[in-house]
C-alpha cells in the first residue's frame, strides 16, 4: 500500500513541509461513504503514487488537524501543493477525479 497515516503529530512534516503533490483522505471509520472512498483511494495511489503522496487521516485520532483545514462532513480529500491547500473535494469521488485533481498543475 502506497499511502501514508496521518496524525495531529506527523501532519506537519508529512504534509505542511512536503515539497511536491500531497492528498489527505480526511475519513472515519464509522463513516459509510468513507469506506466506500477507500478502495478507491487505495486504487488512486497504487496509479498516482509517482507524482503524489497519499495520506489518510482519522478524523477521530486528529481532531485538530480536521479543524484547521476546516473539514465538516467527510470523505473530504484535500491536495495539497508544496505544503498549501490546494483543491478540495467532499464526498466520494471517482479514481479519474481524483488523478486529475493530483496532476492538475
Amino acid at each position: 500500500m502506497s499511502e501514508i497515516t496521518l496524525t495531529d503529530a506527523n501532519f506537519k512534516k508529512e504534509v505542511e513541509d512536503y515539497k511536491g503533490v500531497a492528498i489527505v483522505d480526511f475519513w472515519a471509520a464509522w463513516c459509510g461513504p468513507c469506506r466506500m472512498m477507500g478502495p478507491i483511494f487505495e486504487e488512486a495511489a497504487g496509479e498516482g503514487s509517482k507524482d503524489a503522496k497519499f495520506g489518510k487521516l482519522n478524523v477521530d485520532d486528529a481532531p485538530e488537524t480536521a479543524q484547521k483545514y476546516g473539514v465538516m462532513s467527510i470523505p473530504t480529500l484535500i491536495v495539497f501543493r508544496d505544503g498549501k491547500e490546494a483543491d478540495k473535494l467532499i464526498g466520494v469521488q471517482d479514481k479519474s477525479t481524483l488523478l486529475k485533481a493530483i496532476r492538475n498543475k
